[in-house]
């Protein structure tokens, strides 16, 4: 009953503020535009669709916000007013009461706000769909006065957020069961996955290690700043680091004036993403605009600036390996090799012909190389790959959803900065000397000095391992054949032995025997 309510609750947000009359109105017959006009008596339709679309998304929720918010960076494929409402979900959602912010670090650190910070502002600097930050001023251990960013969780939004999952969930199943590409398409696990990195959003503690290790993978590139985080005043519900001063990456006009080399600072972000995903599989996965910032200080200028790292993405080392050798293929044009790697995982059935799969993927992606970002939609080319796939039955994985999801909005934004950007060849260069890396003779080295402790506790114990595991009773498999092989080779032992015996009981015969003729002739 209370999915079915919240479902009603949305339709009536949605008739409320007229998106039913949206998306009528993009049809062109006449009998759907009188349609349009009577459905719409009665209701007051006079503000722009794209603050009318972005204030529904507001008022459904925190789910909704974050749907808008990957909208927002696809200029490509929005009308340009729209994009702009949406571009105000990033970090303008009407904040809450500063009071409440007030009254939950308080209860998180049971001390009052004047025994934490030096200095509290209570009119938030941001405002998104799971927090607010304020601007403060904190004293650290050392007594020294820093500057730092205050993020308060929204009050209520673990039941929001249930409620939505919980309506997500039962469609997930109705498609499980009523499509014919349910098994396909995998939508419970999708809508596991999106749970789990919901869920994980909420927990601040959470998002505060999650910058830390980001902090610490990217301490040695140079291209990209992480806050440092003030582990004594981090709680579930708050977290305080360091304030971080820059422009936000989506003024690129104040960015120009300021100096900055826009065609370099979208090369980086190519090159910051694909560090994150291939060299250590732990990648921000919410890099909208609202979350990236660009530095002018001198000591720091033109580096990217990341904040909010609630979401995260993580990959095994097979997805690396698999995911780099298709992007290396796709990059070299080697289609042939992309249909083998779909084959050889598993994503497709095994009598899937190669031939077939190979020129299915080269009629998708060949039109698209050689040509600046601006002639690209890789929206397009992943809703062309999507209708391929279910030819093909490739089965969709859960865990790379949230990966396509922050590829899309690294091509959203590096279109934002340079359209002119080459995404294949700045991106080959990184990925084929990653390759080189991982399969070459470096690995064998790495693993090997990694392994080497391990290799020199474990060599001195080997004769006694290998002598107690030998004794041992065995009752199955390669140990039983072994124990009857042993069985045997001790048979044989005894039989040599015998024959041995008797080989030198003959000749100590043969022996006595001259000596005894010997003695008689004397």
């Amino acid at each position: 009953m209370s999915r079915f309510l919240r479902g009603v609750a949305i339709l009536w947000v949605a008739l409320r503020h007229g998106l039913d009359e949206l998306v009528l109105s993009r049809f062109s017959r006449p009998w759907v535009r009188v349609l349009t006009r009577w459905i719409t008596v009665g209701r007051r339709l006079d503000a722009p669709r794209g603050q009318r679309l972005r204030e529904t998304l507001q008022q459904l929720g925190p789910i909704f916000v974050k749907f808008g918010q990957v909208l927002s960076t696809r200029r490509d494929l929005m009308p340009a007013d729209i994009a702009d409402e949406l571009a105000l979900l990033q970090d303008r959602v009407p904040p809450f009461d500063p009071a409440i912010a007030v009254a939950t670090i308080e209860r998180s650190f049971k001390k009052p706000i004047g025994d934490i910070f030096v200095s509290f502002e209570r009119t938030p600097v941001a405002s998104a769909s799971i927090a607010q930050v304020h601007f403060a001023v904190l004293r650290d251990r050392d007594g020294r006065e820093r500057e730092v960013a205050v993020k308060v969780l929204r009050p209520g939004m673990l039941e929001a957020i249930e409620k939505d999952l919980a309506l997500m969930r039962m469609v997930a199943g109705w498609v499980s069961r009523l499509s014919a590409d349910g098994r396909r398409l995998k939508p419970r696990e999708v809508v596991r996955e999106f749970d789990n990195y919901l869920h994980d959003e909420l927990d601040l503690v959470r998002e505060a290690a999650n910058a830390a290790q980001l902090r610490r993978n990217m301490a040695g590139l140079d291209l990209v700043l992480i806050p440092e985080v003030f582990w004594d005043w981090c709680h579930s519900d708050v977290l305080v680091m360091e304030r971080m001063r820059g422009v936000p990456i989506s003024q690129v006009a104040q960015l120009r004036e300021a100096g900055v080399d826009i065609p370099r600072l979208a090369r980086d972000g190519v090159t910051i993403f694909f560090t994150q995903v291939f060299r250590d599989g732990f990648f921000h996965a919410d890099m909208h605009p609202g979350n990236i910032m660009v530095s002018t200080a001198a000591e720091t200028f033109g580096r990217y600036i990341s904040l909010d790292f609630g979401i995260v993405g993580s990959l095994t080392a097979v997805d690396k390996e698999y995911l780099a050798q298709n992007f290396t293929a796709f990059f070299r044009r080697d289609y042939k090799r992309v249909a083998e790697l779909h084959i050889e995982s598993g994503w497709v059935p095994r009598d899937t012909r190669a031939n077939e799969l190979e020129g299915a993927i080269r009629a998708v992606c060949e039109p698209y190389f050689d040509r600046p970002l601006k002639e690209i939609s890789l929206g397009m080319v992943l809703l062309r790959l999507f209708q391929t796939s279910r030819r093909f039955q490739v089965e969709i994985q859960p865990q790379l959803v949230l990966l396509q999801k922050t590829l899309l909005n690294i091509e959203g934004l590096g279109r934002q900065l340079d359209p002119e950007l080459d995404l294949w060849s700045t991106a080959k260069p990184f990925l084929e000397r990653w390759m080189r890396e991982q399969l070459g003779p470096r690995r064998l080295w790495r693993e090997l000095q990694a392994e080497a402790p391990h290799y020199a506790q474990m060599l001195p114990e080997l004769p006694r391992l290998l002598h107690s595991w030998l004794r041992q009773p065995s009752q199955q498999g390669e140990s039983q054949a072994l124990q009857e092989l042993l069985t045997e080779q001790r048979r044989t032992n005894r039989l040599l032995q015998r024959l041995i015996y008797a080989g030198l009981g003959f000749v100590l015969g043969l022996i006595v025997v001259q000596l005894v003729i010997r003695i008689t002739v004397l």
